[in-house]
C-alpha cells in the first residue's frame, strides 16, 4: 500500500509539470524558455513528453496492475460481506464490542422478536433473525455502499489510466511503428509532405492542431512531437465559412466561434455547424474543438519609406502574412517576411506625463551618456487607462547571412504625453521587449512633415542652407561678423546629429548606428574640457535646435508649404521631432514600412480529436467521485441483538454494534437505539 501510494503521487507530479510544461514543442523553444543546459537535461528525461515517456508508462502500468490485482484479491471478500448479515456469531462474543447493552423486555419472547424488528425497520436498518436453542439472534446492517465505494474508487483508477493509456502518445507512437512511419523535420506545405510521414485516417486514437483560413479547407492535422511533425490525414474536409471573435474592453477575446462544412470522404454528404469554445462538433468519431485564432493570410498594402538617402522615394510593397518579398538592390538585399496582422491593439495609455522624462531636447545635458535608444512607446507609472490604439502588424528583415530582427508599427497615431506620434517598434530577438520610436505628426495628421526632416538632414545641401539661414538669423545686429563662425558650427552641429561625420572629420563611423543626440555628447566629452562642457553642451543644444527648425521651414518651402504658424503645436513637433531624429540614427534598417490598408484573412485553429478512451476516463471520473463520497460519507454499522426467554415470561436482551469506523456518531446511534427498545436493567 505505501509502495503504491508512493507511485501514485509521481504520477500526479509528473502529470503537474505536464500541465505546466507545455508539450511536443519545438526543441528551440525549450532552449529558449529553459536555456541550452536544462533544455538539454530536460529532454534527456522526456520533460516535453511526459505522456509518453517510457518510465511514466511503466508507472502507470504498475498502478493498474497493482490496483488491479488489490481487486480481484478483495472483491469476492467484499461480495461475499454484501450478501451475509452474519448472524453465525455467539452471544458471548457480543460482550467483547465497545458499544454494547443488557437489558430486558417485559414481554415474551415472540413479541420481542416483533418489537425489535419493528424498531430496527424504523431506522433503517436490513435484518434476519437466526432461531437457535436458547434464544434468537438477530443480525442487522446499514451503510454497506460503503465496500461498493472501494471497489468504485479503485476501479476508477484502473478505468482512468487506461483512459488515458488510450488516449495518448502511445498509441500513435505504436501505429507509427506499425505502418512505418517517421516525423517529419522539413517544412513547406502540408500537401507536399511524402506518405512516409503520414498516418491512416483509421487511426483508432490521436489529437492534433488543424489550421484553417477563412474560404479555406483542411483535411490534415498536425501532431507536434519534439522533434518535428507528424500528419494525420482526415476522413473529411473541413472547409471555414466565418470565423466570429468578440472582445473584452481590455483587448482579450471575450467569444471565438466558426461557422464551418464538413463534407465526408465517403459519402460526399456536407453538413454546416458552429464550433465554439467548449462546445465542439462530433463528425465520424472525431471531435472538432475550437482552440484558438490566428492570421490566415492577410492582405497587406505598404508604403516602404527610405531612411538612408537623400534621393530615394518612398514605393510600395505588397505582400499578404505569412509570405516574404525582396527589399534592396544588388549591393544590399533584405529578405522582407510579413509575420502578423492585429486589427484590435488595446493599450495602457495614461495621459499625466512623467515628471522624469526628458521630453524637451533645452533639458537634456549632452554630457550625460545616453545607453538606451528606441525608447519604449508607452512607459508610465500612472494608473491604466486601456484604450484601443488602432491596427497595427509585424515584419521581419532578414539580411544576407540569416540574421533577422522583428519590427512591428501602428498605422494610425497614438496621443502619448499630449503628443499624437506614430510607433515603429523594434527588437533583436523574440525574447526582448520592442524599443518603440515615436514620430510625431504634423498638421495633417501624418508623418509626411517628420519624413521630409529626415530625408533633408542627410542631404549635405539642405543641411548647408539650413546653417546659413540659422546663422543669419541668430547673429546680433552688432556683431555681423559672427555669422560664418555661427554657421560653421551649425553645420558641424547637423553633420555630427545625422551620423556623416565622426567627433574628428575623417573618422570611421560606427557600423551599429552614429548620430543623434548621442554624437554631440561624445563630441563634448572628448573635445571640450571638463569645466567648460555644461556650457558647450547648452550652446550647441540652442544652434542644434535652430538649425533643425530651419531645416524645417526649407522643408515646407521647397514642397510648397506655407511656413509654420509659431505657436505651441509647432514647438511641441519640434520637440518631438528633433528626440525622435535622434533616436532614428539607430533605427537598424534602412526603410521604414507604412501600413497603408489591408484585407484581413482570418484563420481559425482547431484541435482534432479521436479519443477511445474519453469514455473511460468519463465513467471513471463519475466512478471516483461516487467511491470517494461512499468511503467518506457512508459508514458500514452492523448490529446483533441476542433474545433470551427467561423463567419469568419476559426476554433478555443482549445488543453490541460495530462500525467500520468508530466516530461520536456513532455512541449517538447505539443510544438511540437502546432508546427505541425500552430496554431495562
Amino acid at each position: 500500500m505505501r509502495f503504491a501510494i508512493a507511485v501514485f503521487v509521481v504520477i500526479i507530479i509528473a502529470s503537474i509539470t505536464g500541465t505546466v510544461v507545455r508539450q511536443h514543442d519545438p526543441l528551440p523553444n525549450y532552449v529558449n524558455q529553459f536555456g541550452p543546459f536544462w533544455a538539454e537535461l530536460f529532454g534527456k528525461v522526456d520533460l516535453y513528453t511526459i505522456y509518453g515517456a517510457w518510465w511514466f508508462l511503466l508507472l502507470l502500468a504498475f498502478l493498474v496492475t497493482s490496483t488491479s490485482l488489490c481487486i480481484a484479491r478483495n472483491a469476492p471478500k467484499i461480495v461475499h460481506d454484501l450478501r451475509t448479515y452474519k448472524e453465525h456469531v455467539r452471544e458471548q462474543s457480543l460482550q467483547a464490542h465497545h458499544h454494547k447493552a443488557i437489558g430486558h423486555l417485559a414481554l415474551a419472547p415472540e413479541a420481542a422478536l416483533t418489537q425489535v424488528s419493528t424498531v430496527l425497520d424504523h431506522f433503517g436498518w436490513k435484518a434476519k433473525a437466526q432461531v437457535r436453542d436458547k434464544g434468537v439472534m438477530v443480525a442487522a446492517r446499514k451503510g454497506m455502499a460503503n465496500k461498493i465505494g472501494y471497489l468504485s474508487a479503485h476501479s476508477a483508477i484502473v478505468l482512468i489510466c487506461l483512459g488515458g493509456l488510450s488516449d495518448g502518445d502511445i498509441v500513435v507512437k505504436a501505429m507509427m511503428w506499425l505502418q512505418g512511419k517517421s516525423v517529419y523535420t522539413g517544412a513547406g506545405l502540408v500537401s507536399d509532405v511524402k506518405p512516409e510521414h503520414r498516418l491512416s485516417p483509421s487511426n483508432p486514437s490521436f489529437r492534433g492542431s488543424l489550421p484553417v483560413p477563412e474560404g479555406g479547407r483542411a483535411a490534415t492535422a498536425i501532431i507536434n512531437m519534439p522533434d518535428g511533425v507528424v500528419l494525420q490525414d482526415l476522413p473529411f474536409d473541413v472547409e471555414l465559412k466565418k470565423f466570429i471573435v468578440e472582445y473584452y474592453s481590455t483587448g482579450m477575446p471575450k467569444l471565438f466561434a466558426s461557422d464551418i462544412a464538413i463534407r465526408d470522404h465517403a459519402t460526399g454528404q456536407v453538413t454546416e455547424h458552429t464550433v465554439k469554445v467548449n462546445a465542439p462538433v462530433i463528425h465520424d468519431g472525431i471531435a472538432i474543438y475550437q482552440s484558438s485564432f490566428d492570421d490566415g493570410g492577410s492582405h497587406l498594402s505598404l508604403t516602404a519609406l527610405p531612411l538612408r538617402s537623400a534621393q530615394a522615394q518612398p514605393f510600395k510593397v505588397e505582400g499578404a502574412v505569412g509570405g516574404s518579398t525582396v527589399l534592396g538592390n544588388d549591393t544590399e538585399k533584405l529578405q522582407l517576411e510579413f509575420s502578423g496582422l492585429r486589427v484590435i491593439n488595446v493599450e495602457n495609455l495614461s495621459g499625466t506625463k512623467d515628471e522624469g522624462s526628458a521630453t524637451d531636447v533645452r533639458k537634456v545635458d549632452l554630457a550625460d551618456t545616453l545607453h538606451q535608444h528606441l525608447g519604449s512607446g508607452a512607459k508610465s507609472s500612472t494608473p491604466k487607462q486601456l484604450h484601443n490604439v488602432g491596427p497595427s502588424f509585424s515584419y521581419r528583415l532578414r539580411d544576407a547571412a540569416g540574421q533577422a530582427r522583428e519590427y512591428n508599427n501602428y498605422m494610425v497615431p497614438i496621443e502619448l504625453d499630449g503628443q499624437r506620434v506614430f510607433l515603429a517598434g523594434v527588437r533583436d530577438s523574440p525574447n526582448d521587449s520592442f524599443r518603440y520610436l515615436r514620430i510625431p505628426v504634423d498638421e495633417n495628421m501624418s508623418m509626411d512633415g517628420w519624413l521630409r526632416m529626415r530625408q533633408h538632414l542627410i542631404d549635405p545641401v539642405m543641411r548647408e542652407g539650413a546653417a546659413h539661414q540659422y546663422a543669419i538669423a541668430a547673429t546680433p545686429a552688432n556683431n555681423p561678423g559672427m555669422t560664418k563662425q555661427l554657421e560653421e558650427t551649425a553645420k558641424r552641429a547637423l553633420a555630427l546629429f545625422a551620423g556623416v561625420e565622426g567627433v574628428k572629420p575623417g573618422d570611421k563611423l560606427p557600423a551599429d548606428g552614429w548620430g543623434g543626440l548621442a554624437a554631440l555628447s561624445q563630441f563634448v566629452d572628448s573635445e571640450v574640457p571638463q569645466a567648460e562642457r555644461q556650457r558647450v553642451s547648452e550652446v550647441l543644444l540652442r544652434i542644434l535646435n535652430g538649425s533643425l527648425y530651419e531645416l524645417y521651414k526649407l522643408g515646407r518651402e521647397r514642397a510648397n508649404l506655407p511656413p509654420p504658424a509659431a505657436d505651441e503645436a509647432t514647438q511641441a513637433f519640434m520637440t518631438q521631432a528633433v528626440l525622435s531624429l535622434s533616436d532614428s540614427m539607430y533605427y537598424p534598417a534602412p526603410v521604414l514600412l507604412r501600413l497603408d490598408d489591408f484585407k484581413q484573412i482570418q484563420e481559425s485553429v482547431f484541435q482534432v480529436a479521436r479519443a477511445p478512451g474519453q469514455k473511460l476516463v468519463y465513467l471513471g471520473a463519475i466512478l471516483l467521485i461516487i467511491g470517494v463520497f461512499a468511503m467518506l460519507y457512508i459508514k458500514e454499522r452492523r448490529v446483533w441483538i441476542w433474545l433470551e426467554p427467561t423463567p419469568g415470561g419476559e426476554t433478555r436482551v443482549r445488543m453490541a454494534l460495530s462500525s467500520t469506523r468508530d466516530s461520536p456518531d456513532t455512541a449517538a446511534v447505539f443510544t438511540e437505539l437502546s432508546s427505541a427498545l425500552q430496554l431495562k436493567e
